[in-house]
């Protein structure tokens, strides 16, 4: 078998050696010999570590035996050359490489333009310069490998047993240039030379699946660039080709099967949500990783492919393992990505990647904001023209645009619109990628007009989320992100501006299907829940279909159990319950469900502190809820409510937040009132409370802010007097911090 010749072949140039003792002309020869046996054929074949430091020793006895001007100094060069290299290819030492590069420099110099071997050193030089712009990244190192390959191909005129090889390697740093510059002529300069040495590699050659990839590289690298899916399918055919032809232990297995894992996900996955594509890229990426064990050069590469995967496919099924697993795959990889490696942005776009995952899952603000920090900074490699710039543009625009939905700075929404449009300009019609920007858009317009209030923002919105379904299918991952944006923008666009029903209608029936996208542990079932049941909400309203408000109240309670104490969505799906009971007691009368709506509606605020950006709207809300309880109080028989609650109901129906302000602070009036003619500290403190409210809604120069806040002053002296009985030092302290606050009402 193989094996038994191998070990024959070392034996034998073991038993030469021995015959050529110190001093033998044929020493040299006889190390050169067994070092090439050892390295090339044992060590390649068996992966023996051993065998490679000895062949590293004895080149470097048979070069000692050949100094300057020795007739076998080129050969003993490049033996010692070869060794080095694989060395470097084991342990990625960089003075192994920067060695290698000196040993064949010298070599190139021993064999002038017409020496047979010139070829070979251009050659190996070239393989150099490019393995070490993998290893740190300079582009001068590229530009070089390019010039050394471009001057060996031209040694090797067609006929040439070495041409396919020159072919082949000159098209990979071509197309890594293109990668890195994007100039479109080296990527098809690639392809060209990649069917030539194709070509030349028929069924049965050795180095056919080393073309075969080459060509399928080609190919994604043109899929990525201008967005032709049947470039992908292609890459994808090619790979299968290669993989099929490097079994377990090939030395190239782990880099086809890494690069057929990338386009397994890019092809099928990304376009058709294909799963079983995304867990056969998982499988092969995990295999491709057991074949860069730790201190291999692409270690960090297939790091971050991995991580990659397992983050899609925890988006798509919701397993938390594949997130905690995808993070600490992109934090090894980043450690393997100093500065100045160039694959660090690689590594900083995916942890950005998973961190804004976790944010959607957990709702941690840290999550995010550590997101946008590492988009930044892997956004900052690729400028203008480099490939790769959409991705990062669209993935920090997205955190920018979940950061102002949680924070409500403006600028983070101004700044996601300008990422998502320029994504757009590098997403012409018919790039797969063009969806994320459209979605990216509908979604800030859609925000912008929350903020706003301008309609055409609703309109753009609106056009943009359709725009962006038509990418998706039934049954795509992505599709119920689209369903989801754009059933809300219904509603609020021609349904609440025009009152047309159809576009509710649709509303709903979007939302049921964006649901059924998200099945129990989907990270976005809660806000799938969410959404329904407020386009069910707004049905009833509609059309007083009490089946669509009990359906409300079922998806209500089921988000809000999937948003616990401390979730960022928790305010919004208390007050969204709070509006189902609401609703039900202005339709069915049971006080219970209003007192159970204006419990939720305070602890909705009391989520939000001053500054949040829904604060304002949930004491609106409140206020509406209030009032309706005001109502019911002042209209019990015998109360003399009747006169008041008919010259007070343009006061306290509040239509914004200025109209909520005078509700809150005519229900503290209204409060104070019950309070001195039976004091109850309830009725103080609540209308302390609601007077505090009053005064937030108001501007300081806004002409009732100084009544407000005198209002509130009388108030909290009364509770001051209460104090007193109790406690001395606390009603002192709280005695001059109203007089400093009546101090500055009057400023």
């Amino acid at each position: 078998g193989v094996a038994t010749d191998l070990e024959e072949a070392v034996t034998c140039a073991r038993a030469a050696l021995e015959l050529c003792p110190s001093g033998h002309p044929s020493r040299g020869v006889s190390l050169d010999t067994l070092a090439s046996t050892l390295w090339r054929s044992r060590y390649d074949n068996q992966g023996a570590v051993a065998d490679l430091e000895e062949a590293v020793t004895l080149a470097y006895a048979a070069l000692e035996l050949c100094p300057p001007g020795h007739p076998r100094r080129g050969a003993s060069l490049d033996t010692l050359a070869f060794a080095l290299r694989r060395r470097f290819d084991k342990h990625a030492t960089i003075h192994d490489l920067n060695k290698t590069i000196e040993l064949h420099r010298a070599a190139l110099d021993l064999r002038p333009p017409g020496h047979p071997d010139r070829s070979l050193s251009l050659h190996e030089l070239a393989l150099c310069y490019s393995s070490r712009y993998d290893n740190q990244g300079v582009v001068a190192d590229l530009e070089e490998a390019v010039k050394l390959g471009r001057a060996a191909l031209e040694l090797c005129p067609p006929g040439h047993p070495s041409r396919g090889v020159s072919l082949f390697n000159l098209a990979f740093d071509l197309v890594r240039r293109f990668e890195q510059l994007a100039t479109v002529c080296d990527l098809d300069e690639a392809f060209e030379l990649d069917h030539a040495a194709l070509e030349l590699h028929p069924p049965g050659h050795p180095l056919r699946p080393s073309s075969l990839h080459g060509l399928a590289h080609c190919f994604s690298s043109r899929y990525d660039n201008q967005g032709v899916v049947a470039d992908l399918e292609e890459a994808v055919r090619l790979g299968r080709a290669a993989l099929e032809l490097c079994p377990p232990g090939h030395f190239r297995r782990g880099l086809f099967l890494y690069n057929l894992a990338s386009d397994l996900w890019k092809s099928r996955y990304d376009n058709q949500g294909v799963v079983a594509d995304l867990e056969e890229a998982v499988k092969f990426g995990r295999a491709a990783l057991e074949l860069c064990p730790p201190g291999h050069p692409s270690r960090g590469v297939c790091l971050c492919s991995l991580a990659a995967d397992l983050l899609r496919r925890f988006e798509q099924l919701a397993v938390v393992c594949d997130l905690e697993e995808a993070f600490e795959l992109c934090h090894a990889a980043l450690d393997l990505h100093p500065p100045g490696h160039p694959d660090r942005p690689l590594s900083l776009h995916g942890l950005a990647l998973c961190y804004s995952s976790r944010y959607d899952n957990r709702g941690v603000v840290a999550d995010l904001e550590e997101a946008v920090k590492f988009g930044r900074a892997a956004l900052e490699f690729y400028p203008p023209g480099r490939p790769h710039r959409d991705v990062c543009l669209c993935s920090l625009g997205s955190d920018l645009w979940r950061r102002f939905k949680q924070l409500a700075a403006v600028c983070d929404l101004d700044e996601a619109f300008e990422l998502h449009r320029a994504a757009l300009e590098l997403h012409p019609p018919g790039h797969p990628d063009r969806f994320s920007s459209l979605h990216g858009l509908a979604l800030c317009f859609s925000s912008r007009y929350d903020n706003r209030g301008v309609v055409a923002d609703l309109e753009e919105a609106v056009k943009f989320g359709r725009a962006a379904l038509e990418f998706y299918p039934p049954g795509h991952p992505r599709r119920g992100v689209c369903l989801c944006g754009l059933g809300s923008d219904l509603w609020r666009s021609r349904y609440d501006n025009q009152g047309v029903v159809a576009d509710l209608q649709e509303a709903v029936m979007l939302r049921r299907a964006s649901l059924e996208l998200c099945p129990p542990g989907h990270p976005s079932r809660g806000v799938s829940l969410h959404n329904l049941a407020s386009d069910l909400w707004k049905r009833f309203e509609q059309l007083a279909a009490v089946g669509d408000l009990d359906e409300a109240f079922a998806l209500h309670h089921a988000a809000l159990e999937l948003h616990p104490p401390g979730h960022p969505r928790r305010s919004s799906s208390l007050d969204a319950v709070a509006l189902c009971f609401s609703s039900r007691y202005d339709s069915q009368g049971a006080v219970a469900d209003l007192e159970e709506a204006v419990m939720l509606r305070h602890a909705a605020v009391e989520l939000c502190p001053v500054g949040h950006p829904n604060r304002a709207t949930y004491l609106y809300n409140l206020s509406c809820t209030l009032w309706r309880s005001f109502q019911r109080q002042a209209l019990i028989p015998g109360s003399g409510g009747a006169r008041l609650i008919r010259r007070a109901a343009l006061i306290l129906h509040p239509r914004n937040n200025a109209h909520a302000a005078s509700s809150f602070r005519t229900l503290s009036l209204h409060l104070w009132d019950k309070f001195r003619k039976k004091p109850a500290i309830a009725d103080l403190d609540d209308a302390i409370c609601l007077a505090t409210y009053a005064v937030e809604l108001r501007l300081p120069k806004h002409r009732f802010y100084a009544v407000a806040v005198e209002h509130l002053a009388v108030f909290i002296r009364e509770r001051v007097q209460r104090l007193r009985e109790t406690s001395l030092s606390e009603s002192a302290t709280l005695s001059r911090a109203t007089d400093t606050m009546c101090h500055w009402a009057l400023l």
